[in-house]
């Protein structure tokens, strides 16, 4: 066989093997000391179709996960572009130091794998990864999930009822039941609208007034939030 002729049937066989499909067990752990996660979403897709992008203005269906825990919007947007999807592994709140496992079988194509998750109490934070390439040799890996702001709300760390709904200021629920009531409202000067780094909750020790609902004890956070363990078959 030519030189040249070699060459070509490598690099076939390369880009056939990169879009080959693949069989995963998917493992999602939450990393924090009192944060619940809402429906975790993930999605295996191409280069095109992603959930979220940093520095870019969220979409409403990103909005409506980041604020309510709402992954429908996103799951409607994966599935028209052909992406593959396993939605709420955990059949609900995903607990603080706790697993979920899901399966995934992805299409010739969709070679990246992003994920999403809503991150109780906040305002508009969610673990994120995005557009991770999923390795083409068998074994188990883990990657680390930063938390992110979606930008769309002021982050006034206030428990307020309906607030889930997008446009609705306030956090929608605290789940372990260890937040404060009372609370003035922080005033924050983040005036950035995009998606971002989340720069954490604040909090304060007083749970029956003070300027957050949240407890500074159980709700504070460090980036990584989360981590998903992904065994290629």
């Amino acid at each position: 066989m030519k030189a040249s002729t070699l060459t070509i049937a490598i690099l076939l066989a390369a880009a056939s093997q990169s879009t080959m499909a693949a069989e995963l067990e998917l493992k999602i752990t939450n990393l924090t000391q009192g944060m619940h996660f809402t429906p975790v979403l993930i999605t295996a897709h191409n280069t095109e179709d992603k959930l979220f992008q940093v520095t870019t203005e969220a979409s409403s269906a990103l909005q409506a996960m980041a604020e309510g825990g709402d992954i429908s919007g996103l799951i409607a947007q994966a599935n028209a572009a052909g992406s593959d999807i396993a939605a709420n592994p955990a059949a609900g709140l995903l607990a603080p130091s706790t697993s979920a496992m899901t399966t995934l079988t992805t299409s010739d194509g969709n070679n990246y794998l992003s994920v999403t998750a809503m991150l109780l109490p906040t305002n508009d934070a969610f673990a994120g990864l995005n557009s991770w390439k999923i390795p083409t040799e068998p074994g188990t890996y883990s990657v680390n999930l930063n938390a992110y702001d979606a930008g769309t709300e002021q982050n006034n760390e206030l428990i307020v009822e309906g607030s889930g709904a997008p446009g609705i200021p306030g956090m929608p629920a605290a789940p372990g039941g260890n937040a404060g009531t009372g609370g003035t409202g922080l005033i924050s000067n983040d005036t950035n609208t995009l998606v971002h780094i989340h720069p954490g909750n604040l909090g304060d020790d007083d749970l029956t007034a003070g300027s957050s609902d949240v407890s500074n004890t159980v709700h504070r956070w460090l980036n990584p939030v989360a981590k998903l363990t992904v065994t290629v078959k």
